[in-house]
């Protein structure tokens, strides 16, 4: 045999084990379900792959993700989880909602999830109790819906002579019944006269400020309903119209051009999610990871949309919050 066909066949044989050592099994694949859409839920992907990776787990190298988004269009979560449990996801992350939740739940008893909510999920079944979630499901309680009445307080605060304030809701959403009955607990609580708008559509939202602004409401609550989420730059440039203050419920809202928030930064809620979506790839078992929930909330005041409302921030609700927008100095 010559040389270099000897070296030649030499080489191959000394390579093939490299090449075997180099092959590595397919990515796990989360799935990550939501109600809401690309565009309007990027900084919260972003937080979610976040939390992954700072539990060692790179996204596109150890984890592949798969998204299914419904829109807006509760009724299309069902299919589209099962469309995951089909494809034999490793993890669901269910996001956007109780109504994300409880899509995954029923698609599944054995794969893995993680949702993210905004309203304690073993009042609403989704885990038997929030320090020992039995089952296949766990995650993050943002405290939205408990809020609500919080939300209202600080509008009061804002606006002293308030007599009568709405809310907005989706008619479609599992805790938007929840969420009216605390708001209206507290309208009582202040003497307030409340309103309900419904809105489950975009063309909805618009006739349900047109509303307001008739009936001459001062000023209007936002539900922590993910629809809202998906439609809150819509929701920002109707209040904007209208001359009609809006408390919203999480920061996002803020950076659009609203006036005023009070929750949980959803971010972090993303980002715990993702960690807890790491630590179950790397062998642990939901039933093991007790319910996250927030200890921080942020009033935030975005101190141009109080201007061009002709309002000013009360020294009150200046100490407590975070201040963005301009930095021309505040009138008290």
């Amino acid at each position: 045999m010559k040389r270099r066909t000897f070296l030649t066949l030499l080489g191959g044989i000394a390579a093939a084990p490299s090449v075997a050592r180099g092959q590595r099994t397919a990515a796990p694949v989360i799935g990550f379900l939501s109600s809401g859409s690309p565009d309007a839920f990027a900084p919260f992907v972003a937080a979610f792959r976040s939390g992954l990776e700072s539990h060692g787990i790179r996204y596109g190298q150890d984890v592949v993700i798969e998204h299914r988004w419904s829109d807006g269009r509760y009724e299309n979560l069902k299919t589209l989880a099962d469309e995951l449990v089909r494809r034999q996801v490793a993890l669901i992350a269910a996001t956007g909602g109780v109504v994300s939740a409880q899509a995954a739940i029923q698609a599944t008893r054995t794969i893995p999830i993680v949702f993210v909510v905004g309203f304690d999920p073993a009042l609403l079944g989704l885990v038997s109790s929030i320090a020992r979630p039995t089952g296949n499901a766990t995650g993050v309680s943002l405290f939205t819906t408990e809020l609500a009445s919080k939300r209202l307080e600080v509008l009061r605060d804002l606006l002293p002579q308030l007599a009568e304030i709405g809310i907005l809701i989706n008619p479609g959403s599992a805790t938007t019944g929840v969420e009216v009955e605390m708001t209206w607990a507290a309208a009582r609580r202040y003497g307030l006269q409340l309103s309900s708008f419904e809105a489950g559509n975009p063309g909805a939202i618009d006739d349900a400020f047109v509303q307001a602004a008739r009936q001459q409401v001062r000023a209007l609550l936002v539900s922590a309903d993910p629809f809202f989420t998906i439609r809150r730059k819509q929701i920002v440039e109707l209040a904007a119209r209208h001359a009609i203050p809006t408390m919203y419920p999480f920061r996002a809202y803020i950076d659009d051009g609203g006036l005023a928030s009070y929750g949980t930064e959803v971010t972090w809620g993303y980002e715990q999610a993702g960690q807890y979506a790491a630590r179950i790839l790397k062998g642990m078992k939901p039933s093991e990871l007790p319910i996250m929930q927030p200890t921080n909330f942020r009033l935030t005041i975005n101190l141009q949309t109080l201007r061009a409302l002709g309002m000013t921030l009360p020294i009150d609700v200046a100490v407590r919050a975070e201040v963005v927008g301009d930095t021309e100095p505040v009138r008290r």
